[in-house]
């Protein structure tokens, strides 16, 4: 008979969770490197009790404002660690179990992993209704974080404690597999979190989960192949999960002996040196003219890794060759499958590399090659003209934030961005010059994600320059964190751009009709509309009372200076800038991108653009 051991269920979940690891090309990495904690009734005498007497070194803890800043931070580091890594967050039942709700749509959503440890009701129903309960007069039992179960790759509510060692266990497996992966839920109620159990050894015994590299099937490679030698107009779309795969190497290699050219997403920017004569940079509704000029004209595009989202397909207007067919690596068959595509179900790497030797000999037409690199050399007199300044002591605007910016950091640091204008002025204009450099959460797109992912990123990676990009719209919803970045003493850099209110939307309202309505933050006009003056908020000051050493900068050479020095800093540091919106100077949209347009209308703007909408709306395609 197997010895046992007798804990709480949360000091065993805590136990087991320390002993936990993931296993890639040899490689070994915690799956569960700490627990982020916000606590209340819920899960402060099982949980938190749990943490305390396990100790820093068996599970490190990390100590939250937020609870979905807690989510976005555990996503930043599992996105820098190339998924091999996760944390966990725990809050109480209620207010805090729901705050999680966008966290794990997000993480979902990107297939990222996270573990979310949230309180629960009474098992026993001895206290009920508890404080915080949700009670619903015909499922009794229906808690709050039944919110998460849409949002979670995994969820279960462990009833009892013999449940905990099943439960646990498809936990783990879910969040090493690169397929499965994503927000993982486990609802602990309150009182089995103190219930004692006498646990088997084993289930203390440290675990090893493998991450594989699944190899393409033969039948699929090689029709692949034959797809690809047969294209006169190839053009790979590289996303999120060459990054995950660490297949860049295998990209370039491929690149360099076919010419195919590479576009990326958001999430697959930096998947090739934005210097390589392959990479065209971004592709659709925020790409480059070059990408999308021959994404029009593929006849063959293959995607690597990526989900196809309506910002890559140009809302379906992008890929117009009559001809064209689609050929999709993914490790995920939901994701091979789309656009009606050939599919290989397979590791991105793995299946380069395997398309590699198969491909030996064969290259794209030179006059292909010439073409596309005329339009890169021509796209990157864009970006030095939209970086550039003609008088360093004007007011910058965004985009020659974005050329000091670049001409201040190094190859190793990374640029965290999730919302607003900015994601498309650098999906367009960044030069990434390194696979983790660039780092945008588009999949959610998520307002507040910024600051908590810097602190993620910090912690996974301690000694890389970490760069948190914010408009004052996001910063207004979530810098709480720039306290846990003071107490942990991590030197995030926050790069804080006032506007003056939602930039990017009101640019997208005034094109669909919407002439700017609510987006401006300002004081109410005499008519009652929001187009008075600005509102005098002091953003920096707010930062410099979160604990952030402050720096302001007026003209392009403030900013520029003021960027060294945070750099240079051991500190948190802010950089707060005033950028002219009056001349942007942003190059336009080189693709379309659907959002309905009111169909009646008696104000001129939207009777305009709806026009406008019918006319690209009848470019759309369904490719079969």
């Amino acid at each position: 008979m197997s010895s046992t051991t007798r804990l709480t269920v949360a000091q065993a979940l805590v136990r087991f969770l320390s002993v936990q690891y993931t296993e890639r090309d040899g490689v070994r990495h915690r799956l569960i490197a700490g627990t982020w904690g916000i606590f209340g009734h819920g899960n402060v005498a099982g949980i938190g009790q749990a943490l305390l007497e396990a100790g820093e070194d068996a599970m490190p803890f990390h100590q939250g404002r937020n609870e979905q800043a807690m989510v976005h931070a555990a996503v930043g580091h599992a996105r820098q660690l190339n998924r091999l890594s996760a944390q966990a967050v725990t809050t109480s039942i209620g207010p805090g179990a729901t705050n999680l709700v966008t966290g794990a749509a997000l993480a979902t959503i990107n297939r990222l992993p996270v573990l979310l440890l949230p309180g629960d009701y009474f098992a026993t129903r001895a206290a009920d209704p508890l404080l915080q309960q949700l009670e619903h007069p015909t499922e009794a039992d229906v808690s709050v974080n039944d919110t998460l179960r849409p949002v979670s790759r995994y969820f279960d509510r462990v009833h009892r404690p013999e449940a905990l060692i099943p439960s646990a266990l498809q936990a783990m497996r879910i969040l090493a597999d690169p397929a499965e992966t994503g927000a993982v839920t486990l609802a602990l109620p309150q009182d089995v979190q103190a219930e004692a159990y006498d646990w088997p050894e084993e289930f203390f015994a440290e675990r090893v989960w493998r991450v594989r590299r699944p190899a393409p099937d033969p039948v699929e490679l090689a029709e692949a192949v034959r797809a690809i030698r047969s294209a006169a107009r190839p053009l790979i779309v590289a996303g999120g999960g060459v990054h995950h795969s660490e297949a860049e190497d295998a990209l370039k290699s491929l690149a360099d002996a076919t010419g195919i050219p590479v576009a990326s997403t958001q999430a697959g920017k930096g998947a090739l040196r934005h210097d390589h004569p392959a990479d065209l940079g971004g592709i659709g509704h925020t790409g480059t003219a070059v990408a999308d000029d021959l994404a029009r004209t593929a006849d063959l595009v293959i995607g690597v890794g990526t989900r196809y989202s309506d910002f890559t397909t140009a809302s379906g207007t992008l890929f117009q060759n009559p001809h064209v067919r689609f050929l999709n690596l993914n490790i995920t068959a939901f994701d091979a499958h789309k656009l009606a595509a050939r599919t290989v179900v397979c590791d991105a790497r793995a299946g380069l590399e395997a398309l590699a030797p198969a491909l030996e000999g064969h290259r794209v037409d030179a006059a292909y090659e010439a073409e596309y690199a005329t339009g890169k050399k021509r796209w990157e007199q864009v970006v030095e003209a939209a970086y550039a300044a003609a008088d360093d002591n004007a007011v910058p605007t965004q985009t020659q934030l974005l050329g000091a910016l670049d001409s201040v950091v190094g190859d190793e640091d990374v640029v965290i961005n999730a919302a607003g204008s900015l994601p498309g002025d650098l999906h367009k204009l960044w030069r990434a010059r390194s696979p983790r450099q660039y780092h945008l959460e588009y999949g959610y797109s998520c307002m507040g994600y910024e600051i908590p992912a810097a602190i993620g990123v910090q912690q996974a990676t301690p000694d890389t320059p970490v760069w948190a990009l914010v408009g004052d719209g996001t910063y207004l919803m979530m810098p709480t964190e720039l306290v846990t970045a003071v107490q942990e003493g991590l030197p995030i850099n926050l790069v804080l751009i006032q506007n003056h209110g939602y930039a990017s939307i009101g640019g997208l309202s005034e094109s669909v009709g919407g002439e700017r309505f609510g987006t401006a933050y300002r004081y109410r006009a005499a008519d009652g509309t929001f187009s008075g003056d600005p509102l005098p908020v002091d953003l920096a000051a707010n930062a410099a009372s979160l604990g952030m050493d402050v720096l302001r900068a007026k003209t392009v050479r403030e900013l520029r200076e003021a960027l060294a020095a945070a750099r240079a800093s051991d500190r948190p540091t802010c950089v707060y800038v005033e950028t002219d919106t009056v001349n942007p100077a942003a190059p336009p949209a080189e693709a379309w991108w659907d959002v309905p347009v009111a169909r009646t209308a008696s104000r001129e703007a939207a009777v305009e653009a709806r026009t406008e909408y019918d006319r690209q709306v009848a470019a759309r395609r369904t490719h079969l």
